[in-house]
């Protein structure tokens, strides 16, 4: 009768504070997308087969495609700052990846491959001609093999701080599958999300990684980030995935065969960015670099104006 008692105990516990964390985790997701502030008036909507995707379109002249980077945060908003310096020379789209900011985030497991597709199907249906890019941190690889695949759908390309061949080329481990596991779950997974993305962890993020002058951050980039990490259905799905590593890819070979013209863009202090733009540089030896002095890993919004020099420079 003991034991029996102790497990109703256990139960009646273990339920309560399941239905605890889960008013909690509701609790977080509505008040991190009170303000709207990521709504867009003149937003587009492109119906990819997997999901929505949200973007903009600015400007006119030659199309101009700008890529956000993967960390589960990021979103459209990332260009924002550098739109102003050169709408007038271009037609700009910003996209949202599917999984990121205000485009559908369905609960899948995201993969490189997955977001090829997405972007090839973007430039044939929503620009429909040969289009420049802007791709930032981790999605250099992405366009590197959307490229690969159809060279004929992309002018020329800029990377602004892409990851080194060897953290392309990072395999899920093989507790990956585990790991993924608890991330998805309902409850847990959820709780865990919303601690790695608290709006604590967001302005760390923008203080020591993303800029290099951390009272130039702005308290809106911060709120706009955390909206964007907790919109949608499933806005977990897309971290687990980039954080068990199944957006990664080896892109050695395909940027060896690339025609394209390639330019880096590095910050002067985000770790390693020399060393990456030797590794570029020595795989294909057209692509052409600079450093911005005193920024790090978001040059585009730390100091668009000095970016919008390059950029008119190499696409011109």
């Amino acid at each position: 009768m003991k034991t029996k008692n102790k497990l109703i105990t256990a139960i009646l516990l273990s339920t309560g504070a399941a239905a605890g964390t889960a008013l909690i985790n509701k609790y977080i997701k509505m008040t991190a997308t009170a303000k709207n502030l990521l709504e867009e008036p003149r937003s587009l909507c492109y119906k990819w087969r997997l999901g929505n995707i949200h973007y903009t379109k600015t400007g006119s002249g030659k199309p101009l495609l700008f890529i956000h980077d993967l960390d589960y945060v990021s979103n459209g908003t990332e260009w924002e700052t550098l739109i102003p310096y050169l709408k007038d020379q271009y037609t700009i789209y910003t996209i949202d990846l599917l999984g990121f900011g205000c485009s559908e985030k369905p609960n899948l497991t995201y993969t490189n491959f997955l977001y090829v597709q997405l972007i090839n199907d973007f430039v044939k249906s929503e620009i429909g001609r040969r289009t420049n890019v802007i791709a930032s941190g981790s999605s250099s690889s992405i366009i590197t093999m959307a490229c690969a695949y159809n060279p004929d759908l992309f002018e020329q390309l800029m990377f602004i701080n892409p990851e080194n061949f060897s953290s392309c080329a990072q395999i899920p481990g093989k507790y990956a599958k585990i790991y993924k596991l608890i991330l998805d779950a309902p409850i847990i997974g959820t709780l865990l999300y919303h601690i790695a993305s608290s709006r604590e962890n967001i302005e760390q993020q923008f203080r020591q990684r993303y800029f290099y002058n951390p009272y130039s951050v702005k308290p809106l980039y911060i709120d706009k980030y955390y909206e964007s990490a907790h919109l949608g259905q499933s806005p977990k799905a897309v971290y687990s995935s980039v954080l068990c590593q199944y957006t990664k890819c080896n892109i050695s070979r395909s940027l060896e065969k690339i025609n394209n013209s390639i330019y880096i863009l590095g910050g002067e202090t985000e770790p390693g960015i020399r060393e990456t733009i030797r590794e570029y540089t020595l795989c294909n030896p057209a692509v052409e670099s600079s450093v911005i002095p005193s920024t790090k890993h978001l040059p585009q919004m730390e100091k668009p104006e000095e970016v919008s020099s390059f950029v008119k420079m190499f696409f011109n």
